[in-house]
C-alpha cells in the first residue's frame, strides 16, 4: 500500500505539459477575488481515497479554483459539492462536503482520480495532454488492481481516456470500444485476476447539474449500483 502515496507525490511534481503548467501557476498567482487569502496548490492534483479502494471514480481534470486551489480532487467547487453530497447520501463518504484537504473527509472504499491531473484552460485539456498524463492513470490502476472491482467514469472525455488506460493496466476492453452513455455498464475481464465493472455517468459539471441533465437522484443511482458491483455496502 506504500505505492500509491509515492505515486501521488510524483504526480504532484509533474511538469510535463507546458501549457498546463503555465495555466495552473498563473491561476495560483492571480487567484479569484473570493479566495484572495488562500495559498493555492497550483500543482498537479493526485488521486484521493484509500489505497485498497474497491470503487474508482474517474473525472476529467481539476477545476482552476477547485482542486487547483485546494490540492484535492473535486474539492472547493460546485461539481465537488454535488459529487460528495451524493457519495455521502449513499454511504460512501464520511461527510457531505469537501472544502479543503484538511477537513477530515474520508471515503469508504472509494478513490477519486482523473485522466488529467492539472487544471486546463476553459476546463478543456487537449488530446495530447490527455495522452501525456495517461501513464499516471495506468500506474494508479495497476496499484489498485488487487482490490478494484468497479469504476464510475464521469463524462465522455473521461470515458475515452479511461478505456485505453484500463487496457494498459491489464483488463480487456471489448472491440469495438463501447460508447459512452449515462448508465452504460461494461464488464472488463482480466486474464490474470478479477474483472472490472465500468459504469458511465454524465459529468457533475455545472452545465449538467444546473440544466437537470444530471440530477442528484441519477447520480446516486449510478453510485449505488457501482458500489454494489464493487461489493461495498450502501445506505438506502
Amino acid at each position: 500500500m506504500s505505492g500509491l502515496p509515492v505515486l501521488d507525490r510524483r504526480i504532484a511534481d509533474c511538469r510535463a505539459c507546458p501549457r498546463l503548467v503555465a495555466w495552473r501557476e498563473e491561476v495560483a498567482r492571480t487567484k479569484r477575488a473570493a479566495f484572495a487569502d488562500w495559498t493555492y496548490w497550483g500543482r498537479p492534483v493526485p488521486g484521493f481515497g484509500p489505497p485498497d479502494a474497491r470503487l474508482l471514480i474517474v473525472g476529467l481534470a481539476p477545476a482552476a479554483h477547485g482542486g487547483n486551489r485546494t490540492g484535492r480532487m473535486f474539492t472547493g467547487d460546485r461539481s465537488g459539492d454535488v459529487l460528495y453530497q451524493a457519495l455521502y447520501d449513499v454511504g460512501l463518504a464520511s461527510q457531505p462536503t469537501s472544502e479543503h484537504a484538511e477537513d477530515g473527509l474520508e471515503l469508504h472504499g472509494v478513490r477519486i482520480t482523473s485522466p488529467v491531473h492539472c487544471a486546463p484552460p476553459a476546463n478543456k485539456p487537449t488530446p495530447g495532454e490527455r495522452d501525456t498524463c495517461r501513464p499516471w492513470l495506468v500506474r494508479e490502476l495497476r496499484l489498485l488492481r488487487p482490490t478494484l472491482r468497479a469504476a464510475v467514469v464521469l463524462g465522455a472525455f473521461g470515458w475515452q481516456a479511461a478505456l485505453p488506460a484500463f487496457t494498459e493496466a491489464g483488463w480487456t476492453v471489448p472491440r469495438p470500444r463501447p460508447a459512452f452513455g449515462h448508465g452504460v455498464r461494461v464488464t472488463l475481464p482480466a486474464p490474470d485476476g478479477a474483472g472490472l465493472d465500468v459504469f458511465g455517468c454524465f459529468h457533475v459539471s455545472q452545465r449538467n447539474t444546473f440544466t437537470g441533465r444530471l440530477t442528484p437522484g441519477m447520480l446516486r443511482e449510478v453510485l449505488r449500483t457501482a458500489a454494489g458491483a464493487a461489493g461495498l455496502p450502501t445506505r438506502k
